[in-house]
This record gives C-alpha cells, sequence and structure tokens, in this order.
C-alpha cells in the first residue's frame, strides 16, 4: 500500500501526475469512492485502487474555472457592452392578451 490516507468526502487530493480531484462520495462498505476531477470528469475507484496512489492531501483550487475550459469568450454573450436595466426585455411583452 502506497496511500495511507483515507478517503474523506469533500477533501481535495493530488496524485503523482499533479491532477487534482475532490471526494464526492464514499461507500465504505461498498468499497467505492468517487472523484471528480479538476475538469468536472467523475470517475469511481474501489479502495484497492485508492491505496494503490500516491496521494498528497490538497486546498481546494482558488481557480473555478477548471470545468469550464472548453467554453470560449464568446459562449457567454455579448460581455463587452455593458446593458442598462432599460434595455432589458420585459418577460410579460411576450404574453398574448386578447384570449
Amino acid at each position: 500500500m502506497l496511500n495511507r490516507l483515507e478517503p474523506a468526502v469533500g477533501q481535495w487530493y493530488r496524485n503523482e501526475q499533479g491532477a487534482v480531484f475532490e471526494v464526492v462520495a464514499f461507500e465504505k462498505e461498498a468499497g467505492i469512492i468517487e472523484i471528480q476531477h479538476f475538469d468536472g470528469a467523475v470517475e469511481e475507484l474501489d479502495i484497492d485502487g485508492w491505496y494503490s496512489q500516491m496521494l498528497k492531501a490538497s486546498a481546494e483550487p482558488e481557480d473555478w474555472s477548471g470545468p469550464f475550459d472548453d467554453l470560449l469568450a464568446d459562449d457567454f454573450g455579448d460581455t463587452e457592452t455593458a446593458r442598462h436595466h432599460d434595455e432589458w426585455s420585459n418577460p410579460l411583452d411576450t404574453l398574448d392578451w386578447e384570449e
């Protein structure tokens, strides 16, 4: 056994390749650990797979954009032009009131 750290839900870890992940579920009786990588990918490990890794406890990443790396600035719409609240559309304007 290389790893002596117990899996703890909500705790972040770093493996020997430098990848950061969080334990999101741990079914102790079944020996299944569910982890979510920084990029958002979810993976299940068995208890033997967990203990076969060289892991270190890690702080939660300050950068929240990991799962959103594949998004471009254009995906967020027009963010360069500030809009005044008078320019917002009213959802009630789309209703047909003559029924």
